[in-house]
């Protein structure tokens, strides 16, 4: 890991960290029309893992929660302005380059979301209905690079693109100003547990990492001073300060 991921990630763990201290905590400069889901049991992560199995060549990223795992979803606003995000995450010290970003700042993370207003994976059909435009509500896979933001009181942000000139993006990016890529990777979810297979090849053989769990109310932005896709509560952090302390287990 280079200085600069530990210099982020330890600036992330304190913003998580003051997060989740102050979440019952009104915020110093209150922030129009946000109006996070409401914590339940759904989602607060008990536990999670990250399984390499060496036959198949596959990681395993599972979460536990202490309800029904993406028994919550977010209700339609709408619009894109405003557009609520509900998601299952998990923050690594893979880099980006690791799965076709450029070698950016920031923490990737593999996020397991719901968002009824749009659709950001143009090339899967994750309800099985032949329309590859309708879905954004069922449960899918993003690669995002998150870095810090004030702006909004989760404190993060997915980084944009705006000012990046020579910005690179996997080619199953969706199109959006972020660094923000749609792997189309399965997500399984039965009772209280998410698992997510993700093939070693797809992040450059990479199967010793270190990671967290959390679980986040985000938000889109198309107007004012604001994030196009901040955090705006964390609901969970498995390990309490976003440290990264758990290791890749293998099978």
């Amino acid at each position: 890991m280079t200085h600069k991921s530990i210099q982020t990630l330890t600036f992330l763990a304190l913003v998580f960290s003051s997060s989740v201290l102050k979440a019952t905590e009104k915020p110093a400069q209150a922030v129009p029309d946000i109006t996070p889901l409401p914590r339940s049991a759904n989602l607060e992560i008990k536990a999670a893992s990250v399984t390499y199995i060496e036959h198949l060549d596959l990681l395993v990223f599972e979460q536990k929660v202490r309800g029904e795992a993406g028994g919550t979803v977010p209700a339609a606003k709408g619009q894109m302005d405003g557009a609520p995000v509900l998601g299952y995450v998990f923050p690594t010290t893979l880099q980006p380059q690791d799965v076709g970003f450029g070698a950016v700042e920031g923490t990737l993370a593999l996020a397991l979301t719901s968002h009824p207003d749009f659709d950001d994976t143009p090339l899967w059909d994750e309800n099985s209905d032949r329309n590859y435009a309708n879905d954004g509500v069922v449960f899918h896979t993003h690669w995002v690079v998150l870095v810090a933001d004030k702006r909004v009181p989760g404190g993060l942000k997915v980084r944009e693109t705006a000012g990046d000139s020579e910005a690179t993006l996997p080619p199953t990016n969706p199109g959006m100003p972020m660094y923000l890529d749609s792997p189309g990777f399965s997500a399984v979810l039965r009772g209280d547990t998410l698992k997510i297979l993700v093939p070693a090849q797809r992040v450059s053989g990479k199967t010793s990492f270190q990671f967290d769990a959390v679980s986040v109310y985000m938000q889109v932005a198309q107007s004012g001073d604001r994030p196009v896709l901040g955090v705006y509560e964390v609901y969970g952090v498995l390990s309490g300060d976003l440290s990264l302390p758990y290791s890749v287990d293998r099978k």
